[in-house]
């Protein structure tokens, strides 16, 4: 019997049919405060896309869970860390309809470019205590429309992820917004780290 492909996850395949692996980007959020991080533990790229965050997290030594929709690109990360002295776990999940793995706790959980505010309580509750969250997405408050997404629904208002976050400690967040010099600093995004209490 054939499965029924939802047209998000037949768009996403489409999407990520020629993806390279090796290009793949790690969130600026973690990338800048990696010295944030625990020396080890249990990390959760969600909604990884092409994976740039769980593959810096398992270079770390990091047990990571990569979780995406597509299993296109779940395959191309499988084929690129076949021959790698790191490993990755690869989940095909849809977590918009299927929610987090119950079962897990995460040190860290990266959240790049995927913005489903319903989630934010599951992704809160799948932190081990003091575990971090490092957050980075399109914020409404933009310079350039070109960029991210057309619909508001998938930005950030200003200030709305320090609510959602707003049981956590809050590290470090950034939101430049319109302020200044708008070819300077980081724009259009919206970048969180905070600690489970």
């Amino acid at each position: 019997m054939e499965e029924n492909i939802s047209p998000i996850l037949e768009k996403w395949n489409e999407a990520y049919q020629s993806a390279d692996i090796s290009l793949a980007v790690v969130a600026q959020v973690l990338s800048d405060n990696e010295h944030l991080l625990p020396k080890t533990g249990d990390a959760l790229d969600l909604a990884c896309g092409r994976g740039g965050n769980a593959l810096f997290l398992a270079k770390k030594g990091f047990q990571v869970d990569a979780l995406d929709i597509s299993n296109v690109v779940l395959d191309h990360i499988r084929a690129y860390i076949s021959n790698k002295t790191f490993f990755i776990n690869c989940v095909k999940r849809d977590v918009e309809t299927q929610g987090l793995l119950d079962h897990k706790k995460y040190d860290v959980i990266v959240v790049s470019y995927f913005l489903n505010r319903d989630l934010f309580p599951q992704i809160i509750n799948a932190l081990k205590p003091n575990g971090l969250l490092y957050y980075q997405t399109w914020s409404q408050l933009s310079t350039d429309n070109t960029k991210g997404p057309s619909n508001p629904d998938f930005r950030l208002a200003s200030g709305e992820l320090l609510k959602l976050c707003s049981a956590m400690r809050i590290i470090y967040y950034s939101e430049n917004g319109l302020l200044g010099d708008i070819q300077q600093g980081i724009r259009n995004e919206t970048l969180l780290i905070a600690q489970k209490l």
